[in-house]
């Protein structure tokens, strides 16, 4: 089947499936849970609260197997050039794999690299951890600052949330934004002596990074012998000579065939390492790689990113769903929304084919998301009663500490799962409101504000404890669930050129901005309000 006629097979079934009720699925198709339901890396998957049949199921995964989904795969853990339009291999997979592996991009073995960059990086942190490696003044260093933006950010904070120690040894803390509060904020009540800054920039020439490694310098500067304080300043690059050039008096490298939102698992989380010891980031890393094996060995129709990027499929392009939101039941998760915004949309945010010629569908959907139950006494209201259908997915943690103390978060999620799918109909709403006493004129009035249309499709990704190696696990899952995404929909989920126009015109702004007047090339609007910030 070419993908033309796999893409017009899953319309069909979408618009068949319509109307249908999920809830009825379940007694129409007696072995739907058991289908829908794996497990894979220490996670549990349940998608049998999405919205197709089991035709619609079957047509999704014709359309996974007419766009050749399991070459697509093969080319990604073989190095090629995937990212076609740089050029480059996409080779994170290869960051998490066991030491000994044989990866190559484009041909060239790049485990051992990735063996020796490890090696160094656990020696590093060690040191630090353990007092041996000091700063100007020759004391331990008791706090971390790490400077990036982007994957150079959202990764390791995201890490950092979820596995901090409530009391930690080492203080770490993050910077992003360009704004000066950041960086203030960052560094309040920090002694330059004990402070480690680590800035990280693929390329060392990002804007934002650079500017608040400047600020960091400078408050460094302030309190430091001259002599020793390269000591404190730590760069992850994979332009070394830049970060060299910029005053880091050590590098951690990475390679171009390393994207920044998929670069946590890299040298880019040397800050997590100092802060979490080696041991934490091995488990991460060991997590990860088993996904991959999953997400390699696995058939289609039991494979965990591959259904994972179907019902989105299904969801968007099936049945005109443009919006998705995920909802972490657990609170150590709450950067995971962010994190897979930047994940998703830099990555499938596309309007092009690989060939250049416009996609012609919809592709990645707008991502936002809450922790619960945050978000039920937030955007919930709208999911559960509003007239667009928003697929939701939740992430939950059956425990964090041994005990069923967080049975009251999962109650929830199971609830509103539950919620989202059956409903209220007006009939059940007003025998309600009689059974608590209403009078008919109130149950009249009340009864269609407290009806739910129902069948809402939700996700639940289950796993019994919040651990190094089950982070890993959920967010390679996710990793290769945009991939299987991008293959679908015949797009480079890689590259990012839309970040680079604004960061150009900036550029030019700023100029104007020393210029103290608009330059000509601005239009009128851009113009009157830099003339009004000007003032």
């Amino acid at each position: 089947m070419t993908p033309y006629a796999a893409w017009a097979e899953l319309e069909a079934a979408a618009r068949r499936d319509a109307d249908a009720r999920i809830a009825d699925q379940f007694a129409s198709d007696p072995d739907r849970l058991s289908r829908m339901t794996l497990d894979a890396a220490g996670l549990h998957l349940d998608l049998s609260k999405q919205s197709w049949t089991r035709a619609g199921f079957e047509a999704a995964l014709s359309l996974a197997r007419a766009c050749d989904l399991e070459s697509r795969r093969a080319a990604l853990f073989a190095g090629e050039a995937v990212n076609s339009t740089e050029g480059r291999a996409v080779l994170h997979p290869a960051l998490r794999a066991p030491a000994g592996a044989d990866f190559h991009a484009l041909g060239a073995p790049v485990s051992a690299q990735v063996d020796a960059v490890r090696a160094e990086m656990k020696l590093y942190a060690e040191a630090v951890r353990s007092g041996i490696e000091t700063g100007a003044s020759r004391r331990a260093f008791k706090a971390v600052v790490h400077i990036g933006i982007g994957g150079s950010d959202l990764g390791p904070r995201l890490i950092w949330d979820a596995l901090r120690p409530l009391d930690p040894q080492i203080d770490l803390r993050f910077v992003a934004n360009i704004d000066p509060r950041d960086m203030a904020e960052a560094l309040a009540g920090l002694n330059p002596e004990t402070t480690l800054v680590v800035v990280v920039s693929k390329t060392f020439t990002t804007q934002e990074t650079l500017a608040n490694a400047e600020a960091a310098k400078v408050w460094l500067a302030a309190a430091l012998p001259a002599e020793g304080a390269d000591r404190h300043f730590i760069g992850v690059t994979a332009a070394p000579e830049r970060a060299a050039a910029f005053g880091c008096g050590r590098v951690f490298g990475f390679n171009d065939w390393v994207g920044g939102r998929y670069s946590l698992w890299s040298a880019v989380s040397l800050s997590c390492v100092i802060g979490l010891g080696w041991e934490a980031f091995q488990g991460f890393l060991d997590g990860a790689a088993e996904l991959d094996r999953h997400f390699l060995d696995a058939p289609l129709e039991r494979n965990a990113p591959v259904l994972m990027a179907l019902a989105q499929i299904y969801n968007v392009d099936g049945l005109h769903r443009p919006t998705r939101t995920v909802a972490p039941y657990a609170h150590a998760l709450r950067r995971l929304p962010a994190f897979l915004q930047q994940l998703e949309m830099e990555s499938n945010g596309k309007g092009v084919r690989l060939d250049g010629s416009p996609v012609g569908r919809q592709t990645c959907p707008v991502v936002f998301g809450e922790p619960g139950t945050n978000g039920q006494h937030a955007f919930f209201q709208q999911i559960h009663q509003g007239p667009q259908v928003v697929p939701a997915e939740f992430v939950i943690v059956a425990s964090t500490d041994g005990t069923n103390s967080e049975s009251p978060l999962w109650a929830n999620a199971l609830a509103q799962g539950q919620a989202l799918m059956q409903g209220k109909t007006e009939v059940q709403a007003r025998a309600e409101l009689i059974a608590s006493g209403a009078s008919e004129a109130e149950t009249d009035r009340l009864a269609p504000h407290k009806t739910f249309s129902g069948n809402r499709p939700s996700t639940a990704v289950l796993m019994p404890r919040l651990t190094p190696r089950t982070l890993g696990a959920l967010i390679a899952l996710y990793e290769h669930k945009t991939f299987v995404e991008g293959v679908i929909w015949d797009i480079n989920s890689f590259d990012q050129w839309g970040v680079e126009l604004g960061k150009v015109l900036a550029r030019a702004v700023l100029k104007d901005v020393a210029a103290g007047e608009p330059g000509p090339g601005l239009d009128p609007s851009t113009a009157a309000l830099l003339t009004r910030l000007l003032r």
